[in-house]
């Protein structure tokens, strides 16, 4: 299992969206001390060392991220069935994207309520994990095609 390109893809796309979860999708410093941070999981504004912290509605986007991250699992689980591990793919790029959608709306919202403020590591790391994840359909895809193609020649 381990030795196929595929569930090295899969493992580093799981990798990606769990740490979103817990990386920063949006921070900003305001002048007057307070810090706003946007996580997937939660908004927090720590003000003087107090912390006051909203999970609705900003944990919509960690729950996709995990659904995202079990779809990979499950999708490396599969390695004996290549066409549903390419339909689990494609489910599971979905996920991401809406995922990524959640992030980019929540992350604009606060850039314009607060006028600034910087995109963090977790609005760019499930990009990467759509890319991995892209890559492997697309090596689960050869595998099926080498698999036909040897079928054939019997």
């Amino acid at each position: 299992m381990w030795q196929r390109i595929q569930t090295v893809f899969l493992a580093l796309a799981i990798i990606t969206l769990i740490a979103a979860i817990f990386l920063p999708i949006w921070v900003f410093q305001d002048p007057s001390g307070k810090s706003h941070e946007l996580y997937a999981l939660h908004y927090t504004i720590v003000d003087n060392g107090a912390r006051t912290t909203t999970y609705f509605p900003y944990s919509v986007t960690a729950i996709l991220l995990v659904a995202s991250a079990t779809l990979a699992f499950m999708e490396i689980r599969k390695f004996k069935d290549r066409i549903t591990q390419i339909k689990l793919g494609a489910l599971n790029s979905l996920f991401i994207a809406i995922a990524m959608c959640a992030g980019v709306y929540f992350g604009t919202t606060m850039i314009k309520t607060f006028q600034g403020g910087t995109y963090g590591l977790g609005l760019w790391l499930p990009a990467v994990a759509v890319v991995c994840n892209w890559a492997a359909i697309r090596f689960i895809k050869r595998d099926e095609r080498m698999v036909r193609d040897s079928d054939r020649l019997r």
